[in-house]
């Protein structure tokens, strides 16, 4: 499957919109619908793709990384949520929605990321933080330490994101046998 420009456009726009739903829809009471706007794409994804399996075994454990990950954030004190849905201990469902939207985007969108682990890493520590403080500010979401917050997300999405690229790349399901032997020579 090749990834065209209109392709990366799709899942930009579809991931900015599903950002959208999920954040400003647990601002103002309507949790549900990042979840269901998730669902969505996530179904239309696994239909199109070439191995569907290979690609939901990395949605599935990034799913499980995120929840875990925003969970140690809300045990630690560090982000607080309020009317909202949560995973038994603390992740809201959908931030964990947010993260099969990222998952959705590794082989398609970031994969020029691949083979540039620090480049991965300062987009992480600049991105992830801004994500978190666009979604404080429309109200998903409260900061208790700011200061504290934004360096604890930094530092973890500088891990992140090139962990989340290569483990992408070993699970790509949106390319074909050969295109993956390709990817990861590359």
């Amino acid at each position: 499957m090749r990834h065209t420009t209109s392709r990366r456009l799709a899942y930009a726009l579809l991931g900015q919109a599903g950002w959208f739903a999920a954040v400003l829809g647990a601002a103002h009471g309507a949790a549900w619908l990042g979840p269901a706007f998730t669902l969505t794409v996530l179904a239309l994804h696994l239909w199109q793709v070439p191995r569907p399996g290979r690609e939901a075994c990395l949605l599935a454990g990034v799913a499980l990384g995120g929840a875990f990950w925003e969970t140690t954030l809300v045990r630690l004190g560090l982000v607080q949520y309020a009317h909202v849905i949560t995973l038994p201990g603390g992740a809201p469902l959908w931030l964990v929605g947010l993260w099969i939207l990222l998952a959705l985007q590794l082989n398609v969108l970031f994969s020029w990321l691949r083979g540039r682990p620090w480049l991965a890493a300062l987009l992480g520590a600049v991105a992830g933080p801004l994500s978190f403080r666009a979604g404080v500010a429309l109200g998903a979401a409260t900061f208790p330490d700011p200061v504290h917050a934004l360096a604890v997300l930094a530092a973890g999405w500088a891990l992140a994101l090139p962990l989340l690229v290569h483990a992408a790349a070993r699970c790509d399901g949106t390319g074909t046998p050969e295109d993956q032997c390709t990817r990861l020579s590359a």
